[in-house]
């Protein structure tokens, strides 16, 4: 997909006849573009992106049939290899995480104006993600607030363990600096796994660094 070598496909799916015409208009006036389809209803558009594979798809988050997001979920699970970047006219930082999370190759807003959102377009089709500026701060905060709502909540005596555990000490070892019996630590070790959703003591270190849980 590069455009060096050859335009890139494009496909274009918005139920808004104005904007879709004048995105069509300035695909065509692209050199390096090739407009292979345009759709306002979303069924419609994921049957044309399985069948004319374009390079990039560029498509209203809120369509009739299918909307965007379904759109994207679809691709993925069919496998195939188009990249959509989905428009809005909404600022939606929740909307904008749930879709780049999900596999859509960006979210841009349409107060974009042409030249922009063509950049974004050639920026999506080199494979990497275009998220507009309006959306980054929103986005930002999303992961945070994911991030802390999902971390375990451990109890003192459990974070004790699981830095000493970090450590390399056995159970015994651990037992000993706490004060407290072998099977004590054991049962503690237990929770933690439940907590970290892990079997064992690598993954439970790994899982504990990732959340920082660990410093």
């Amino acid at each position: 997909m590069n455009s060096a070598r050859r335009p890139l496909k494009i496909l274009i799916a918005d139920d808004h006849p104005v904007y879709r015409q004048g995105l069509e208009r300035a695909i065509g006036e692209r050199e390096d573009f090739e407009l292979v389809g345009s759709s306002a209803d979303g069924r419609e558009a994921l049957e044309r992106i399985a069948e004319l594979e374009p390079d990039v798809a560029v498509i209203d988050v809120r369509m009739p049939g299918l909307d965007g997001l379904a759109i994207v979920n679809a691709a993925k699970r069919d496998g195939l290899r188009t990249r959509i970047m989905l428009l809005t006219g909404y600022e939606d930082s929740g909307a904008a995480y749930r879709a780049l999370a999900q596999g859509a190759a960006g979210y841009v807003s349409k107060t974009y104006d042409l030249t922009e959102l063509l950049d974004s377009i050639v920026t999506a089709g080199n494979g990497e993600t275009v998220i507009a500026p309006q959306f980054q701060a929103g986005i930002a905060d999303e992961i945070r607030l994911r991030e802390s709502s999902e971390r375990p909540a451990l109890t003192e005596r459990e974070q004790q363990v699981l830095t000493l555990l970090a450590e390399g000490r056995t159970a015994q070892r651990i037992g000993d600096e706490l004060g407290l019996s072998e099977a004590t630590i054991k049962t503690h070790l237990h929770h933690l796994y439940e907590k970290l959703g892990v079997s064992d003591r690598a993954a439970a270190v790994a899982t504990a660094m990732r959340w920082g849980l660990l410093e």
